[in-house]
């Protein structure tokens, strides 16, 4: 069983990306946690690339999302909506298909009490107009400064939250791969 990690946050600081490294940390053989971690070297969206020269990096995203059988999507909040880099990642996608029928959690950390309400609904839009399989369990930290040291999730409750994230989204693939025929 395959996760794999996306990032919406290029900042060195980042509790979203803290979210990934704690879900790394909680899991466990037979799953396994890989974080894709190029995000911020796309080139920006062009229909016009994508149709003549796929760049290579988008390639090596469109297969790394086909190879997993879940995504977790963890992202920032700015202005109401995700970042600019995630959005990016999204539109490069939507023209391979692979994320299409795929199940996905999505996460979002926080300085703020709405613990990124507006962007984790954003991403959620947007997915489900790709055609992914969001699950509906998601995971929220609002007031995220009190929750982490040292890049970590230390808050027993977020903690708590996030194996059951885990465990839905590896549910979900479970289930999708029975569906597909393609889980032993």
């Amino acid at each position: 069983m395959r996760i794999l990690g996306l990032c919406g946050s290029l900042r060195s600081g980042s509790f979203n990306a803290s979210v990934l490294r704690t879900a790394t940390d909680l899991t466990v053989a037979p799953r396994e946690f890989v974080v894709w971690p190029d995000l911020g070297r796309l080139p920006f969206f062009d229909a016009d690339v994508e149709a003549t020269a796929l760049p290579g990096i988008v390639a090596d995203l469109r297969a790394a999302v086909g190879a997993a059988d879940g995504v977790l999507v963890v992202t920032p909040e700015y202005a109401h909506g995700t970042s600019g880099v995630l959005k990016n990642a999204l539109e490069w996608m939507v023209g391979g298909g692979e994320i299409a029928g795929k199940p996905v959690a999505l996460a979002s950390a926080s300085t703020a009490i709405t613990g990124g309400d507006s962007a984790r609904a954003w991403v959620s839009q947007t997915l489900t107009v790709m055609s992914a399989r969001v699950i509906p369990q998601d995971l929220r930290v609002p007031q995220a400064a009190r929750k982490f040291a040292d890049g970590r999730i230390t808050d027993e409750p977020t903690l708590t939250a996030l194996r059951e994230l885990l465990d839905a989204l590896a549910e979900a693939a479970a289930e999708a791969n029975e569906t597909n025929g393609t889980f032993a």
